[in-house]
């Protein structure tokens, strides 16, 4: 099958970096979500993500305008995804969720469409199990920001195909990303190794071992991480994080995956990290002015 027509459910901030990069790759996008307002939000942040490519010389201002103008949005999901090739969910990491959307697109998107999830987690077995072509149901992880980095984790469901699963590979590829297959256990590959890190790096601060910048630094200086673990931790959402934990805890059933209670507590406070303005840094004045939360400052 070739594809013209990308739907992609969820307008966040994955679900337009999704839209940014297909429609930056020439394909036709269905932007959709329930929330008129989150859809123009979206319009004005791959604009904003756009310009900044322009600045850098990655793309000219034509290139820029040729993408938008392929991206379409809408709050109606049935008109959304009628026509597409393959339909993208990239809802919040919430299992009830992402299956009652799953069921709605199962009836209608066109029987040849491909759906797969954005899901960093939760079983693309169980997800595809509520669709009556568990064969064409498939994990598409990306990484974010989705414009910039370069992994596609791509997830086979018990049922999957290998038709689908070469069709995935392929249009990640044409992507310009790098595409990975693996396999559907809880995690995957890149959580499953991930987020134990990231609990890990809050227990020890949890424990008193060391600071929020202390334990940061040395990830970054000593382990040449890009980011401190508590850091990313912001910046992916630790209520994301916590429910990735979980996940991880209820498949396999070990105490090594339990959530610290430090991340537990912030969560159900309300601070989970860059988009709630504070986490374990304050980003009140901005990702690049962020400073240790003043929870930290004397530990």
């Amino acid at each position: 099958m070739h594809m013209k027509q990308i739907a992609i459910v969820g307008s966040g901030t994955m679900g337009n970096g999704i839209a940014h990069t297909f429609a930056q790759f020439g394909y036709q996008v269905n932007l959709i979500d329930i929330n008129e307002e989150a859809l123009h939000h979206a319009v004005k942040t791959i604009s904003k993500n756009l310009d900044r490519q322009v600045t850098k010389g990655s793309i000219t201002i034509a290139d820029k305008e040729a993408t938008l103008s392929r991206i379409h949005t809408t709050a109606d999901l049935k008109a959304g995804v009628s026509q597409a090739d393959l339909v993208v969910e990239a809802a919040t990491e919430n299992l009830e969720l992402k299956l009652n959307i799953f069921r709605e697109l199962d009836v209608y998107a066109k029987p040849e469409a491909i759906l797969a999830s954005n899901t960093s987690s939760i079983s693309i077995t169980q997800i595809a199990a509520v669709t009556g072509r568990g064969t064409q149901v498939i994990g598409m992880h990306f990484m974010n920001p989705v414009p910039v980095m370069k992994l596609v984790e791509v997830i086979r469901g018990y049922a999957t195909s290998d038709e689908t699963t070469s069709q995935i590979m392929a249009v990640s590829a044409k992507l310009d990303k790098v595409p990975v297959e693996v396999n559907d256990y809880p995690g995957f590959v890149a959580n499953r190794i991930l987020m134990p890190m990231i609990n890990e790096a809050i227990i020890t601060l949890f424990e008193g071992v060391a600071g929020v910048k202390e334990i940061d630094t040395v990830m970054k200086l000593g382990m040449a991480h890009p980011m401190g673990p508590l850091q990313l931790a912001d910046f992916i959402g630790l209520d994301v994080c916590l429910a990735i934990l979980q996940v991880l805890q209820q498949g396999f059933g070990q105490a090594k995956y339990a959530p610290c209670p430090l991340l537990v507590n912030m969560v159900m406070a309300g601070k989970t990290g860059v988009k709630s303005g504070e986490g374990f840094y304050d980003y009140s004045q901005g990702i690049k002015e962020a400073k240790v939360a003043s929870k930290f400052l004397n530990q």
